[in-house]
């Protein structure tokens, strides 16, 4: 039986980092609930807009590389990965990896999520993992190629309990020999997961059968 570990566990499992974030933020002026502190409104609809290629800083999935997954992809510069040994699990997939975007100075993790061999394709694993997590809506999903696999990607947005706001996020997915991979990039809002974008989309366009 899966576990479920949806973004709300995984920022509680973060709450001293956002705790202090938070702190610094709070004399940039959030009035009342009816106000925005100068953010546009997140919208799972903001993917078109321009934005610079991230640098490659290595690329990671293979044999001996941080985390040893079915497929290899680039990851952004002074991104960190770590492996994950947590049984953590959201819907048909386990969490594998966690590249960590703070060395770049960012908040938010691109997370990648691994499970085993199966008949179900990439759009029906994307389905699955975004329907186990609470909170979704307005999900947007479209087709993909990317180094002979043929995937799944989404945006949606979050209610987040704990920040007490909508923020966007996005996903990808495909499937192996070695059971299906989900790439999942959150944030601590919808700035920050905007600024990530560029280390989202190396990795799916760098995206290989390991």
């Amino acid at each position: 039986m899966l576990v479920r570990a949806g973004n709300t566990w995984l920022w509680m499992a973060h709450a001293a980092l956002l705790a202090g974030v938070l702190t610094g933020c709070s004399e940039a002026g959030e009035g009342d609930d009816s106000t925005t502190s100068g953010r546009p409104s997140a919208t799972a609809e903001t993917s078109g807009r321009d934005r610079t290629a991230a640098s490659s800083g290595g690329t990671i999935g293979a044999a001996g590389s941080a985390c040893e997954l079915p497929v290899t992809f680039g990851i952004a510069e002074s991104w960190k990965a770590e492996a994950v040994k947590a049984p953590l699990s959201q819907g048909p997939v386990t969490l594998a990896c966690e590249i960590d975007a703070k060395p770049a100075g960012n908040i938010g993790f691109l997370r990648v999520w691994t499970g085993r061999p199966g008949d179900a394709d990439a759009r029906t694993v994307l389905e699955a993992f975004v329907a186990a997590e609470d909170g979704v809506s307005k999900e947007k999903y479209s087709a993909f190629t990317s180094g002979g696999l043929s995937g799944t990607k989404v945006e949606y947005l979050y209610a987040s309990e704990l920040l007490d706001e909508t923020k966007k996020e996005s996903a990808f997915a495909v499937t192996t020999a070695d059971g299906p991979v989900v790439v999942h990039l959150g944030g601590l809002d919808t700035d920050e997961h905007e600024e990530m974008l560029p280390a989202y989309d190396l990795a799916r366009r760098t995206l290989h059968v390991a």
